[in-house]
């Protein structure tokens, strides 16, 4: 009696293991069949990866469980159902979550095979008889021709990769300085950061003491230089970029320069 209430006990809690790993193992199948169907297109393949990693490492845990020295032969043991009707049971309700609502003739020899389908029983023996006829050559040779075609596919996976994100370094390089951009801008829409100064010899005034001097007039470029005959000896006043003489002083300058100095005056961005 002892050694069958040990062998139930060591069932029980054989059977307890196998059930949260299965749970486990459903709420990760969830989860990523949930990421497939509704988060596809944003779904990255680094995170595919991770969803399967889990999946294989709960299902090698399940199959650690299974094969542990406690854990007792389940080929041993029959499942005979007891009872069998068509009306809706919660209570089989509840512990399936609602994916089996009767327990009937119908559903019985789904929920309780302990072999597959005579179909897929079929195509394994097919494949086993197929794969014992490959001799050990032919079968390395195989091997090695998938290893190529795998690491062709990675390294042009790979190299895609490299291209499509130089691409985007290269899209997103910036081609120019905001900081130029701006002030030049501001250069042209207000003169921020022009000079005044004027180059030598662009229009300033006549120095003293030069033979033959001209003056250029002030804001009209291309105009022709005009002698100023007798010029002063001391640099004369400004007016528009012009020396100009004074007043009742020898060197005065004749009516046609100062036409020309007035007409010279309006400036084409004066207003």
């Amino acid at each position: 009696m002892d050694l069958a209430k040990r062998e139930e006990k060591q069932l029980e809690l054989s059977l307890e293991a196998l059930i949260n790993q299965v749970a486990d193992l459903k709420n990760s199948l969830v989860s990523f069949i949930y990421k497939l169907e509704n988060e596809f297109d944003r779904l990255t393949w680094p995170s595919v990866l991770d969803s399967f990693a889990l999946l294989s490492g709960q299902l090698n845990t399940l199959n650690k469980v299974l094969k542990h020295e406690k854990t007792p032969l389940l080929r041993n043991q029959v499942i005979i159902p007891l009872v069998l009707s068509p009306d809706r049971d919660e209570e089989i309700m509840r512990q399936t979550e609602g994916r089996v609502p009767v327990f009937s003739h119908e559903v019985v020899p789904d929920h309780l095979r302990t072999k597959p389908d005579p179909e897929v029983e079929e195509q394994e023996k097919q494949l086993t008889t197929d794969a014992s006829r490959i001799g050990q050559d032919v079968a390395q040779k195989q091997i090695q021709s998938l290893n190529k075609m795998c690491s062709n596919l990675l390294e042009k996976m790979s190299k895609e990769e490299r291209e499509s994100e130089s691409g985007g370094l290269r899209q997103n390089k910036q081609t120019f300085n905001p900081a130029d951009t701006n002030a030049l801008v501001a250069a042209v829409a207000f003169g921020k950061g022009l000079s005044n100064r004027r180059p030598p010899g662009s229009g300033g005034p006549v120095q003293s003491g030069q033979p033959g001097a001209s003056t250029i007039i002030a804001g009209a470029p291309g105009m022709q230089q005009v002698p100023m005959a007798g010029a002063p000896s001391q640099q004369q006043p400004l007016l528009g970029g012009v020396a100009m003489s004074q007043a009742g002083q020898p060197g005065k300058m004749p009516s046609g320069i100062k036409t020309n100095i007035k007409s010279a005056s309006m400036h084409p961005y004066q207003r």
